[in-house]
Parts: C-alpha cells; sequence; structure tokens
C-alpha cells in the first residue's frame, strides 16, 4: 500500500484545492460561526444596550464608527468644527478617512444602500487579507502553518470587523499587498497601495518608519544581501511618500476648516471621554501615560502602578519581538512591521476598550501562534480566539454602552 492510499479522501480532496478554494472554505465558515456570534448578540441585548431589545444583523453591521463613515459619505466633512459647551472641538467626521466611507457609498448605489456597500467591502476585503496573509507567511513558516495562521485570524478575536462597517478589513487588505511587495520586492506597486492606505485609515505613518528601519536593515545587512541603488532610492522615495501621504489629511483639513490643528483636535475628542481635561495640544505618548495612569486609578493600584506597568509592557513586547524564535521565523518584514506599528500607537494612542481592535493590523503575528505542529496546541488557540471572539462580540454589541464596550 502507498503511502497516499493511507491518507484518507477528505484530507486527498482537500489538499487537491487551490489554496484560493481552501481558504475560501474557511473564510465562509469563519463568517458563519460569526453571524451566529452575531445572532446570539442580538438575542441577549436588552434596553441598556445601545441597540436596544432584538437588533438585527443590519443594525449591528452599522453601529458605533460605522454611523461616522456613513455620515461623512452622505454629509461631507465638516467646514465649521462643532464646539462643545466647554469650548472644546466636539467628535466630527474629519477623524475618519474617506475612501471607505465613499467606496461604500459607491457601491451601495449597485447594491441599495450604504450598508449594503460597506458590509460588502469588508466581506471581499477579509478574505483578500486572508488570502494574502497567506502568501505573506507560507515560504517563511510553510504551507499549513500558513493555512492555520489564516484560520486564526479570519476566526480571531476581532473576526467580527470582516462583517461591519468599518475600515478595518480594507486596510488590512491593502497592507498585507503592500507587506508582500516588500517581501519579494515589487516597489512599483507601492507608489499606488501606499496613498490607498493613507486615505483608507490612520496608521501609514506606521508604514513610514517600517520603510525607515526596512531600509536600516537592508543597508547593514548589504554584504549578505546586495542592496542596489535602485531599491535604495525607491525605499527612500516610498518612505517619503509615505509620510507626506500620512500627513495629508492633517493638511486638508486645515484647509477646509481654515484651522491648522482641525484634525488633531477632532481626535483629542474623543479622548475626553476619559479624561476631562484633554485638552491641550497632542504629545506624543502623553495618551499612554495619561491612559496607564487613568486604569490603574480605575482598578485600585494607583498612578503610579500604572507607569510602571507601561514600561514593563514596553520591555516585554520588544523583547517578545527580538527574542522569541516563532515570532523572528515570520521573517524581517513582519516583524518591523510589528514593532513599527506599535510604536505608532504608543506614540498616538490613548489606550481604552478600541485598543482590541486598534492591534488587528498586527495580524501577521498570528503565523507565531501557528508553528508550533502540535494539533492540540492549534486546536486550542482556535478555541481560545472563538472565545475571544464571542467575548468581544457580547461586549460591544450585547452589552455595548459604556467606556468599556467600544469597538
Amino acid at each position: 500500500m502507498t503511502a497516499a492510499a493511507t491518507i484518507p479522501a477528505p484530507v486527498r480532496a482537500w489538499e487537491r484545492l487551490p489554496v484560493a478554494a481552501r481558504i475560501a472554505v474557511v473564510y465562509v465558515a469563519a463568517r458563519m460561526v460569526t453571524t451566529g456570534f452575531f445572532l446570539l448578540a442580538s438575542a441577549l441585548s436588552g434596553p441598556g444596550s445601545r441597540y436596544g431589545i432584538a437588533p438585527s444583523l443590519g443594525d449591528l453591521a452599522l453601529g458605533w464608527d460605522a454611523q461616522w463613515y456613513w455620515f461623512a459619505a452622505v454629509s461631507g466633512y465638516p467646514e465649521h468644527l462643532p464646539i462643545t459647551t466647554t469650548g472644546h472641538v466636539a467628535e466630527n467626521a474629519w477623524a475618519f478617512m474617506p475612501l471607505y466611507a465613499f467606496l461604500a457609498a459607491g457601491l451601495g448605489f449597485l447594491l441599495g444602500s450604504w450598508g449594503a456597500g460597506a458590509v460588502a467591502i469588508s466581506l471581499a476585503s477579509g478574505y483578500g487579507a486572508s488570502v494574502m496573509l497567506h502568501a505573506l507567511l507560507r515560504e517563511r513558516i510553510g504551507g499549513s502553518a500558513a493555512m492555520w495562521a489564516v484560520v486564526f485570524f479570519a476566526s480571531g478575536p476581532l473576526a467580527a470587523l470582516f462583517q461591519i462597517g468599518y475600515a478595518e478589513s480594507l486596510f488590512l487588505f491593502l497592507l498585507f499587498v503592500a507587506l508582500w511587495c516588500v517581501q519579494r520586492r515589487r516597489w512599483g506597486w507601492l507608489y499606488l497601495l501606499v496613498p490607498v492606505m493613507g486615505f483608507t485609515r490612520p496608521g501609514i505613518l506606521a508604514f513610514a518608519l517600517f520603510l525607515g528601519l526596512y531600509g536600516i536593515h537592508r543597508f547593514v545587512r548589504r554584504r549578505a544581501e546586495a542592496l542596489r541603488t535602485a531599491e535604495v532610492v525607491h525605499i527612500v522615495a516610498l518612505g517619503v511618500l509615505s509620510s507626506a501621504v500620512g500627513f495629508a489629511w492633517q493638511a486638508i483639513a486645515a484647509v477646509v476648516t481654515g484651522d491648522a490643528g482641525a484634525y488633531l483636535a477632532t481626535e483629542l475628542a474623543w479622548r475626553r471621554n476619559w479624561i476631562a481635561d484633554a485638552g491641550g495640544g497632542f504629545v506624543p505618548v502623553e495618551g499612554w501615560v495619561q491612559g496607564a495612569q487613568f486604569w490603574f486609578t480605575q482598578w485600585g493600584p494607583g498612578p503610579v502602578a500604572g507607569v510602571i506597568a507601561l514600561v514593563l509592557l514596553v520591555g516585554g513586547v520588544t523583547v517578545a519581538l527580538v527574542v522569541l524564535p516563532q515570532v523572528r521565523k515570520l521573517g524581517v518584514e513582519a516583524r518591523l512591521w510589528t514593532a513599527s506599528y506599535l510604536i505608532y500607537l504608543l506614540l498616538v494612542f490613548f489606550p481604552q476598550s478600541s485598543i482590541f481592535r486598534l492591534l488587528v493590523p498586527v495580524s501577521p503575528l498570528w503565523g507565531a501562534l501557528a508553528v508550533p505542529p502540535s494539533r492540540a496546541w492549534r486546536l486550542g488557540v482556535l478555541a481560545v480566539a472563538l472565545l475571544g471572539q464571542w467575548w468581544w462580540i457580547y461586549n460591544m454589541y450585547a452589552l455595548g454602552n459604556t467606556f468599556w464596550q467600544i469597538p
């Protein structure tokens, strides 16, 4: 009897499928599970939830920030910044990039509503991101581990983003394509991808930092891996382009509103939901220091313990990215991107419940959890991922109405 004959027929049939088809099966199955979680959240939603009793799937898909994208698409961006009774800039549409909002409007015109267009883009982008994640990891950790990384990604704690009106799904697809282009030295495509990414959601400045670190890495290793002049030109030019695009939306907001600080003031408006006196200007890293002090005061240990915990967190993540062999196997592109994006979050973000969503761009790290070949380990990771997904949907949609429950 040949070795092939001992493999069960369903397994042989599965392995004969093209990779894209296998990913499609995984992705559709994951979306069915997520839909089940949403239906259960709807059944558990009560008067205290912002959705009320028994909201529809459409209501859930178009809640929270999806409403801001919709508002930007139908009403545009304000020429005059709204002001609160305390004299601060109020929350407004300038915090949300235009590409996803207007793409959803265009597709929604054909499908019958903005919401239909938004969810269709998220669904399609999520599948595209799954395919590109596999392509990004396959040569680093092998086909089997890369497929398990896709399983974790499609079923993970934030997998609901693939079927709601948020721009994350589209950004992830574009990001994974961009990282793949860097991995394969396909520099030309990045001149198109960078502006598209930059106007989809915030984060392109992290890509500029990534390109800078990547250029330094290639320069240091130039004797082991040739660094051609053309590549240097592309890396520098793309870094400059990414930086310019990263500040372009701030410039556009300033021109339209006549207020040079319009965008940053708008972003700080959300921070005042937690820190009432966050009315000053933007200071890098300050959000994390304020957040550590705020949350650890709420939890009991006090502000000093919060700052200590922040330092330990930054140190622990740094060590993990540099030392852990499972992470090192992912390749320099995934590791430098992860480091760059986490530095970006440390510089600009105020930590609150949205941090879980904002960590989704480091999804290449799923590959590190897929590397151990033990089936029990991988099934355990999947179980924890699904449990985390239900916890997130339950809190953000069935219960969501407090500062603990903002997706």
